[in-house]
């Protein structure tokens, strides 16, 4: 590749680089925490705090010792047993015997051969729920004692129907410090988060219509609903084929004309997804085509770009040195800047370690090792498997 072909394509990273600037900025102040101040007419609507619960023993505890001591006075906990073969209908059974006022343990059917088993189990949770909000939690997630009040004040103050938060990520493990920051990353350079909330006011309403699932997201770690938004949208039944189920049930609120935010975590939810390389691969691995809506063209285009973008400055860097170029360098440079202030910035934003920041493109060089084992896995009709039940 000739000095020339390196320069344009560095300019064009470097020009990307330069556009999500603005949407991270913007986003430092759009994305924000829950409401904390009090409602207006004191209203405290019932919670139905739904948890659904698989092979979870090493978790659930923790889970329901943060749920249980809320500072909140309306609410209910429902954890489903999803078909568990380990301890954690013990442990949910020991809670109850604690909170039996508080909390209902349900026993999980079989899953149903269509269904995926997330959507599956929230299904399950749903009908059981009697609660004027319906917050559903992954069960390795843990929460800060006004987490529910200030979910209630945050649906009163924004006028809400649906809302997800963006947990902070409590990393552990060298892979999970490095790779899991990038999934942040994208979500605060890409999607300006306030329009998730709202329209984009300089786009033509007739625009507006046709993109409106562009502009949906959501975290199925923590997402809540309105009862009367969850019924509009068809419950879990309606993304009940969607292994990312999240994303759907934001696009078909959008669709339906409710309204939703996206708030960060930091202070009052928080989440440690996976404890190991290998359990974060495979549990990357299940959904990762997906979350490009299983376009091959796409998929693949996507990784190439990410590579252009944030692998080859590393290495026109060195290069430029070797053959004495100080445009290529010079470029070079102000892109590999550029990456690493945003990832200090964001490292100080989610309270992680920045100095792993600096291994961004090792990050990338992960997830590209992910989607080459991912599009095998789709050439060749590999089914995957997370937590004993087949995701594809």
């Amino acid at each position: 590749m000739s000095e020339l072909t390196l320069f344009w394509f560095n300019m064009f990273g470097l020009f990307y680089l330069l556009a999500t600037t603005v949407v991270f900025i913007r986003n430092r102040f759009d994305l924000t925490p829950l409401s904390n101040a009090s409602t207006s007419n004191n209203k405290r609507p019932k919670i139905s705090v739904c948890i659904p619960a698989r092979n979870e023993e090493t978790v659930i505890g923790l889970l329901l010792q943060s749920v249980c001591i809320q500072d909140y006075e309306s609410f209910e906990v429902l954890v489903l047993d999803d078909q568990s073969t380990d301890k954690t209908p013990e442990i949910i059974q020991s809670f109850v015997i604690n909170y039996p006022n508080l909390i209902t343990h349900l026993k999980g059917k079989p899953k149903v051969e269509d269904w995926f088993g997330k959507p599956w189990a929230c299904q399950q949770l749903s009908n059981a729920a009697t609660g004027e909000i319906l917050l559903f939690l992954d069960a390795d997630t843990r929460l800060q004692p006004d987490m529910l009040k200030n979910t209630a004040v945050s649906f009163h103050n924004y006028s809400l129907d649906m809302l997800t938060i963006w947990p902070r990520q409590i990393l552990g493990s060298f892979w999970e410090r490095t790779a899991i920051p990038l999934v942040y990353y994208a979500l605060v350079t890409l999607l300006p988060a306030i329009y998730v909330y709202r329209s984009p006011r300089w786009m033509p309403s007739f625009i507006q219509r046709k993109f409106l699932p562009a502009f949906a997201a959501a975290c199925g770690q923590c997402i809540a609903f309105t009862r009367e938004a969850y019924d509009v949208v068809g419950g879990h039944q309606a993304v009940k084929q969607e292994v990312v189920e999240d994303v759907a049930l934001a696009k078909k609120a959008k669709v339906s004309g409710l309204r939703l935010r996206m708030f960060q975590g930091v202070g009052s939810i928080s989440c440690r997804m996976y404890r190991s390389e290998r359990e974060m691969f495979e549990g990357l691995r299940k959904n990762f085509l997906a979350g490009f809506g299983n376009s091959l063209p796409f998929f693949i285009s996507a990784g190439i770009f990410h590579f252009v973008v944030f692998v080859l400055p590393f290495i026109t860097l060195i290069y430029s040195l070797s053959i004495y170029s100080p445009a290529l360098f010079s470029i070079s440079v102000a892109s590999i800047s550029i990456i690493f202030l945003h990832r200090v910035i964001l490292s100080v934003w989610f309270k992680w370690n920045p100095v792993y920041g600096l291994l961004h493109p090792l990050g990338v060089l992960w997830y590209q090792w992910l989607g080459l084992v991912k599009l095998w896995d789709h050439l060749t009709g590999k089914k995957i498997q997370w937590k004993g039940r087949e995701v594809s």
